[in-house]
């Protein structure tokens, strides 16, 4: 790879190796997530939960207008993949998580990465200003969309 890159334009090199830092950064996120999970941690605050809370899928089933759970070669699941567009829905606070999973969607597909954050509107611009300024700051092609939180 990295001869391929000798042969490059500087500008071409650096986006490159933006996508490449992106996906990586994704991939970590998604692995470390995964081994917590296997670790028996508890995420849980000590609140109880609300027999009709939605989950992250329930978002998806209400505002995704393409394919729900896209499989992917590697068993990966998209979302909501549309004509334009594989989108991943995540939880405001998973910002970081979901972009690295918009841009391994999008470089599966070919299609444009697309993100739906699902935000508390008291908690909405943190978690937004964070998404924004990675993906502005690495040049990044991603549409974020955001939907309110819902409990019922």
């Amino acid at each position: 790879m990295l001869s391929a890159l000798i042969n490059i334009s500087p500008s071409h090199k650096l986006s490159a190796l933006t996508a490449l830092f992106g996906l990586l950064f994704g991939f970590l996120l998604i692995f470390s997530s995964a081994v917590y999970a296997k670790s028996g941690k508890s995420t849980d605050s000590g609140q109880s939960s609300q027999v009709n809370k939605w989950h992250e899928a329930d978002f998806v089933n209400a505002h995704c207008v393409g394919e729900i759970e896209f499989v992917l070669p590697d068993r990966t699941r998209v979302d909501c993949l549309t004509d334009t567009h594989a989108i991943e829905y995540d939880w405001g606070k998973k910002w970081a998580e979901s972009l690295g999973q918009a841009l391994f969607y999008s470089a599966m597909t070919g299609k444009k990465a697309g993100i739906v954050l699902i935000v508390n509107p008291r908690t909405k611009d943190r978690y937004l200003k964070r998404l924004n300024k990675a993906i502005s700051d690495n040049n990044l092609d991603v549409d974020v969309w955001t939907i309110k939180q819902r409990k019922s």
